[in-house]
């Protein structure tokens, strides 16, 4: 079964594969819908084209968390403070690095 909302998304990216909102909508959408590793590529795509502030570090590292990764999901919460403390949002860092003690229990 499609999900209209993941097809309007493809349909947006391939008039316009620049489009970081739509890269990161439609990695939103396959998360939803536990497409995990399709939604690990776009938001690889969506990292090419915007520095994002943090929030799509977590969606990437529970993308590996689900896919079994743990590395790649640790590798990607570290990212994620570095984004977060580049971009001033200190409650997101501080989150990410409580995921990160998690992950090495």
């Amino acid at each position: 079964m499609s999900n209209p909302r993941i097809e309007q998304l493809k349909t947006l990216i391939n008039k316009d594969p620049n489009n970081p909102l739509g890269r990161y909508g439609l990695a939103n959408e396959l998360f939803k819908s536990e497409l995990y590793e399709d939604a690990i590529i776009q938001i690889y795509e969506y990292l090419k084209l915007k520095d994002d502030e943090g929030a799509v570090y977590r969606m990437l590292a529970e993308c590996y968390v689900r896919t079994g990764d743990v590395e790649k999901a640790k590798e990607s919460y570290s990212k994620g403070v570095e984004a977060a403390n580049r971009h001033g949002h200190p409650s997101m860092a501080e989150e990410f690095e409580e995921a990160l003690e998690f992950l090495d229990e």
